[in-house]
């Protein structure tokens, strides 16, 4: 219904009277009061008090009434009376109700107004109540506070009537400065927009107490000298000027607004897509046409001409008017669809299901709207029967609709910089939005993509076939998705919702978009694997336990940090047989190694897939497929190199395999294996710590280790090869630990790294019968092993510790500052009590006692190319490199032999040795490390014993 009331112009150059004002004033009073009743008429009985008693529970700070704080709360609204309406709802509230007088007191609060889509067309049961409360100037601090608390305690109220309330506190000075605190979060538009906000507050806002807004009473075509016109009405009396309220004009929207509103939108639209779309093309529709009225002035121009109308006055009305003569041209005809259909989805009333009827003001204007539009019945009901959309259908809308996102930001990020001016947005909210932008739309290898933001209700299949590509006839090792399959020859016919390699990455895409349920049936047909329904059931089950669907938005704390990964959830074998090719030889019944990553005589890794899906604190999922190499220890790399940036949060780690071919027992140990090597890495939540993890796994040896934040892998093919690699020198301390399943068959070994210390030499042995074992594990962790003949402990030992102690002396005596735990060896017996490996320290006292036989001194020559020859002393006799060149051992050997006495062939052994600092030609090294002189000395009694067991 239209409705007209005369013309009225105000002239502040030729003069005002106060009764044209008043009328005025009542004009907009009339609009307000139908905006209200629209408003009020759209809630549920219950939820109407809300609305009824909003202005009084801030009026009067009574403790019956919902929000009470304490008695201390500011309170008072500026020129309000309580209607009989609002006193009737409070009293059904609290029976004992009632108003006292107040007397003269100065009120707290300047007015109370709600902003928004209620009482427009654009209101739908979904739809928030945002309410703006302003408090006088000089409230202190702590009264702020109180009101902030009060607000929320409402707000919890609210919630429980069925209401999402949102309360900004604040007052017009601050605003009007720019002093307003924001930040964005919930339904705050922080830093983003003012002119904007200002915008929509006054073409949509109901005044519900106090003062009126200041802007009412100037004409739109005054908007540039508004503040000398508002000084007018106050200074020459035309207007009490405590009796209205000031947020200062909107006479144009500033270029550096856009760019920070746009953002601001795209945000709010992941959520919301249909409200952001309208307002994201009317910012893009202000920032072309900047010669045009804003929206807020065609209202005010309107509302002063006499148009009065609820219909013609609603703000998504005069919206969808500005968009449509703005988009006009055939080349934009699929953006002004787009946006007829999100202002029919905004409104969420369903034509096809809707009868109109008295009171159904809503449905009779938005009819109007879809008669103008020339919607057929065809339209409406697939708008209508959004719970019937399926994946395809929600696809492509959701591509045209990050194709309008991404086209918006990518105009207004192109007009801030023609500009040259500064987004109104700060860099903090700016930054905040572009992650949660990134998160949600943006692609990446190995995200799951989100394909249903809000736009349809629900896309759950009653009935999900997965087809290897091997059943088309193809050579390919892909899967298709297919729906209601009741026959699987009916595949060839039907169209394929999605293709994908990797049948985890289809089961993960259904789960996360909603296509899965529990209640789901079925259907597998697995070509060359081995996958079937029960093993996607408990893929489901593992899915469900993982990751809650739908998929939350990540929030502000966590948007505010970088991002990082939550938990992972590995999957393994999905539709593989482990046992497949053990089977076929009958390994799996050679051994009894249960170990599944060393099963069986064979030694087998039944690892052979591995599907990490990985949930991180943007709330983004993401899945990496290993099925090719050394596919466990490369998912553990992996794991380790999101955990290094960020060692205070380790991710929970799940794992899951099907039941078939041991399932149960290679979850467990994959389980195991990631706890125990996350555990070494990054004890006490800091790291990655100095150390070397090694791994026994398929007849092989892996060490994994960081260098810096890092991680890597080095693969050994035997454990002479893995001892010769630990025996290497390192940069620093790092000390050797094997995995729980690892050298079953040499327990020793580990024993010796558990007790191994930094800072220290430490000398292991082990005599059984005539043989010894012996390490060395040095003050960088670097292990050297060997073994040899005993004949007694004194003999075995001795020579070593002389050695080692002499180089010791040495070091000490060159540095004053060598640590004082070098001044000794450490020397430790391996033993074995009741199956417990462990290292027992065995002192040697007798050590500086003399031995028979020379001393025997090799002295290093580096000679360049990395060679490095040695000058050898017997006693007091010389051999040279110079003098003997290649007959250098022959010649010590046959020296050696002609001292003896008998013809005994007992070996020699080294008391020193001296390297050369240049031992590496391109470095200088100041400190040579131990398993270096050792692995010299041990090459020099080879090669000397050699000598001597073949010399006559």
């Amino acid at each position: 219904m239209t409705a007209h009331a005369a013309p009225i112009a105000l002239d502040f150059d030729e003069g005002i009277d106060r009764k044209t004002l008043r009328r005025l004033r009542d004009r907009f009073l009339a609009v307000n009061q139908h905006r209200w009743e629209r408003a009020h008429s759209a809630l549920t009985y219950r939820q109407q008090m809300l609305l009824e008693i909003l202005p009084l529970v801030f009026h009067i700070n009574h403790p019956a009434l919902p929000g009470y704080v304490d008695g201390d709360c500011p309170y008072g609204v500026a020129h309000y009376q309580p209607s009989e309406l609002t006193l009737s709802a409070a009293r059904r509230l609290a029976r004992t109700f009632s108003v006292r007088d107040e007397g003269k007191r100065k009120p707290d609060l300047d007015a109370l107004f709600l902003m928004g889509s209620p009482g427009t067309l654009g209101h739908s049961v979904a739809s928030d109540l945002d309410v703006w409360l302003c408090h006088r100037n000089d409230l202190s601090e702590r009264g702020i506070h109180c009101l902030e608390r009060k607000a929320e305690r409402l707000s919890e109220w609210a919630a429980s009537l069925g209401v999402e309330l949102h309360v900004f506190v604040f007052c017009a000075e601050d605003w009007r400065a720019g002093r307003q605190k924001a930040e964005v979060m919930g339904e705050n538009c922080g830093s983003a927009q003012h002119f904007l906000l200002l915008d929509e507050f006054y073409r949509t806002s109901i005044h519900l107490a106090g003062c009126h807004p200041m802007w009412w009473l100037v004409p739109a075509d005054c908007e540039q000298r508004y503040d000398e016109c508002m000084r007018q009405l106050v200074d020459c009396r035309f207007i009490r000027g405590e009796e209205y309220i000031d947020f200062g004009p909107v006479p144009a929207i500033p270029d550096e607004e856009f760019l920070g509103a746009g953002v601001w939108q795209l945000y709010k639209g992941i959520d919301a897509p249909w409200k952001s779309i309208l307002k994201l093309l009317l910012i893009e529709c202000y920032a072309q046409t900047s010669g045009q009225p804003l929206l807020s002035s065609v209202f005010k121009q309107a509302v002063f001409r006499g148009e009065t109308g609820a219909d013609e006055l609603d703000p998504y009305v005069l919206l969808y008017s500005r968009l449509e003569s703005w988009l006009s041209g055939p080349e934009v005809r699929s953006r002004l669809d787009l946006v007829r259909r999100s202002l029919y989805l905004k409104a969420g009333l369903p034509l096809t299901r809707t009868e109109e009827a008295p009171g159904q003001w809503r449905v009779h204007l938005l009819r109007q709207l879809v008669t103008r539009w020339g919607w057929t019945e065809t339209t409406l009901s697939e708008l209508d029967n959004r719970q019937r959309w399926r994946a395809e259908e929600v696809t492509a809308l959701r591509r045209t609709i990050v194709t309008e996102f991404t086209h918006s930001y990518r105009l207004l990020s192109r007009m801030a910089r023609e500009h040259g001016t500064r987004a109104a947005i700060s860099a903090a909210d700016i930054n905040l939005l572009g992650r949660k932008l990134y998160a949600a739309f943006q692609r990446k290898a190995g995200k799951i993509e989100q394909i249903n933001p809000g736009l349809a209700p629900s896309l759950a299949e009653e009935n999900l076939a997965f087809h290897h590509q091997a059943e088309q006839g193809s050579d390919g090792e892909g899967w298709l998705l297919y729906r209601d399959l009741e026959d699987p020859a009916d595949a060839f016919w039907q169209p394929v919702i999605r293709r994908s390699g990797n049948l985890t990455e289809l089961m993960v895409w259904c789960y996360c978009n909603g296509l899965l349920t529990r209640s789901t049936r079925l259907n597998v047909r697995a070509g060359h694997s081995v996958a079937s329904v029960s093993e996607l059931k408990e893929m489901l089950d593992a899915l469900s336990g993982f990751l809650s669907f739908p998929v939350e938005a990540a929030g502000r704390d966590a948007l505010s940090r970088g991002v990082r990964p939550l938990r992972n959830l590995l999957l393994v074998n999905v539709g593989v047989d482990p046992q497949a090719h053990l089977t076929e030889r009958g390994l799996h019944k050679l051994s009894a190694r249960h170990d599944s990553l060393g099963f069986s005589g064979g030694r087998e890794n039944l690892v052979i897939t591995i599907d990490q899906i990985t949930f991180n604190s943007w709330h983004e999922v993401s899945l990496q497929h290993y099925a090719t190499g050394d596919t466990l220890v490369q998912c553990l790399k992996n794991v380790l190199a999101s955990v290094a940036g960020n060692p205070s949060d380790i991710p929970d780690i799940q794992v899951h395999s099907h039941n078939r071919g041991h399932g149960t027992a290679i979850a467990r140990r994959v389980q195991e294996l990631f706890s125990d090597v996350l555990r070494q890495f990054f004890a006490g939540s800091a790291g990655p710590h100095p150390l070397r993890y090694v791994i026994e796994m398929d007849r092989r040896y892996f060490l994994l280790q960081f260098n810096g934040t890092e991680p890597g892998f080095i693969v050994l093919d035997s454990f002479g090869t893995l001892m010769g690699h630990l025996a290497l020198p390192q940069e620093q301390y790092l000390p050797v630990v094997f995995d729980r399943y690892a050298i079953p068959e040499n327990p020793a070994l580990r024993a010796v790294c558990q007790a191994s210390e930094p800072d220290s030499i430490q000398l292991f042995y082990r005599i059984r019968g005539e043989r010894a074992s012996i390490w060395v594990v040095d003050e960088l962790g670097s292990i050297s092993f060997w073994e040899q003949a005993v004949s007694n402990r004194r003999y075995l030992l001795t020579p070593l510790l002389r050695f080692l102690e002499n180089l010791i002396e040495r070091r000490m005596l060159r540095r004053s500052d060598a640590p004082a735990v070098l001044a000794g060896v450490q020397c430790y017996e391996v033993v074995n009590s009741d199956g417990h490996w462990r290292a027992e320290n065995r002192p040697v006292d007798d050590s500086g006692a003399p031995l028979p036989g020379l001393e025997v001194q090799a002295v290093g020559v580096q000679e360049g190319g990395n060679r490095v020859r040695f000058d050898i002393f017997c006693g007091e006799q010389e051999f040279t490199v110079q003098e003997y060149g290649d007959r250098l051992i022959p010649a010590v050997a046959h020296y050696i032999r002609s001292l003896r006495q008998s013809h005994e062939r007992y070996p020699v052994y080294l008391t020193d040795v001296h390297l050369p600092h240049d031992l590496d030609p391109q470095v200088y090294q100041q400190d040579i490390q131990t398993s270096q002189y050792l692995y010299y000395r041990s090459v020099l009694e080879e090669s000397l014993n050699r000598e001597l067991q073949s010399g006559r």
